[in-house]
């Protein structure tokens, strides 16, 4: 039998708590003159209009403290916002074709520095430096400029830029009509991860109190979890084929716990939208370095018994066609995603092994609000755990959760 570990998730500290001093916030400018322009934003980018937050801790560096670390990373984001025209411009509504845009204005970017009267290891959260000389680098973005990848390539190129005398890491793509809708759109599949934007329904605004808590899943836990997943608890498997990857497990974990923990009747049925990044899976592919939102939504719908196969199926359906109709049917109808459970992998995306002056990061995440629909799967923290599991989900439902959690992995 091996125990699982769950940790309380911290809400955030106000600035009372954390003894915030604000030293300096001012706009910054690209380094030269960019042409003025507008973004177009693909259907791929028009349902990410919302800001998202990642946080990147660093230990002390006697050589570069932080006054000096602030500097620095002033002046390359300052260089990086030429080829990042979009990222100093503004979004805004383009009445005539009712679509999101941004206009490359050149009116610049926010630079916030702050400290604490905390040390890093009394505190873990949204300041830039601590007493002790350890510092926090904050992105905060509207989803509309990147996705998770394209936000790690514009921090590899801020970090390079941060040294000195050394080029830009990667030139970024940010050519969107790579992933414009067909004319005349096509739409070869039926898409249930979509629902038309007009048959939206008044979203339920009751409060509720909310518990968020993280789960560790180490090396032979998911080991386990993906035998169990081939054998189908010792009978044949039901998707003999399938790839039984471990974010395919883990994601299925989370889903049957989640859907159980709300309702008791296992032959209810469940849908999970999964975030697939699609640059691979277009053909020919997007350039690795093309930093507009490349994610959709892939969907598996099932009993609550059932497991890794459907999430499986989920994703190997996004294919060239798949994506390309899910773009055109967007077209059409204007559509947002339509699910009951929503998985957020922040899992590879890397921002711990970007490379800076100072060093790389010890610990990366997103930083969000408390979201009962939403479970974000984290990078290790610890030599012994693969991933970190946040789940967010009222109070009773999160005994139920980690009871069914707990559950699974008495061996």
């Amino acid at each position: 039998m091996e125990t699982t570990s769950c940790e309380n998730f911290p809400l955030k500290p106000t600035v009372q708590d954390l003894k915030v001093k604000l030293h300096n916030s001012t706009l910054i400018f690209p380094t030269q003159k960019t042409e003025r322009k507008c973004c177009f934003l693909s259907n791929a980018d028009q349902n990410f209009n919302f800001y998202v937050a990642t946080l990147h801790f660093f230990s002390v560096n006697p050589d570069f403290p932080p006054e000096i670390v602030a500097k620095r990373l002033k002046t390359a984001v300052e260089k990086v916002l030429v080829p990042y025209d979009f990222a100093a411009g503004a979004v805004r509504p383009n009445h005539q074709s009712g679509r999101l845009e941004i206009d490359c204005d050149a009116l610049g970017a926010g630079f916030v520095e702050a400290s604490s009267e905390f040390s890093l290891n009394e505190i873990g959260d949204l300041v830039t430096s601590f007493k002790c000389g350890g510092f926090s680098l904050s992105l905060s973005t509207n989803h509309l400029l990147f996705d998770g990848m394209g936000a790690r390539t514009f921090l590899e190129d801020v970090a390079s830029q941060a040294f000195k005398n050394k080029p830009l890491a990667i030139i970024p793509c940010n050519d969107r009509h790579l992933l414009t809708a067909r004319s005349p759109p096509h739409v070869a599949f039926p898409h249930p991860e979509l629902i038309p934007a007009k048959n939206i329904l008044a979203l339920n605004c009751v409060k509720e109190e909310l518990e968020s808590k993280i789960f560790k899943l180490t090396s032979n836990q998911i080991n386990y979890l993906k035998d169990k997943a081939k054998s189908n608890d010792g009978k044949k498997a039901a998707m003999t084929t399938t790839k039984i990857t471990s974010f395919n497990a883990v994601a299925a974990l989370i889903w049957r716990r989640k859907a159980l923990s709300v309702d008791t009747e296992k032959d209810r049925i469940s849908t999970l939208l999964c975030a697939v990044d699609i640059r691979s899976r277009l053909n020919p592919p997007l350039p690795p370095s093309y930093c507009g939102n490349a994610v959709l939504n892939a969907y598996a719908s099932s009993k609550c018994l059932e497991l890794v196969g459907m999430v499986s199926n989920g994703t190997e359906r996004v294919t060239d066609e798949y994506i390309r109709s899910t773009l055109d049917w967007i077209e059409i109808n204007k559509g947002v995603p339509n699910g009951e459970y929503f998985i957020s992998s922040w899992w590879r995306l890397g921002f711990e092994e970007v490379v800076y002056p100072w060093g790389k990061p010890i610990y990366s995440f997103p930083l969000m609000n408390q979201n009962k629909y939403i479970c974000f799967l984290l990078p290790p923290d610890a030599d012994d755990v693969i991933v970190n599991v946040l789940v967010t989900l009222p109070a009773k439902e999160m005994e139920r959760f980690k009871s069914l959690f707990r559950g699974f992995f008495q061996y």
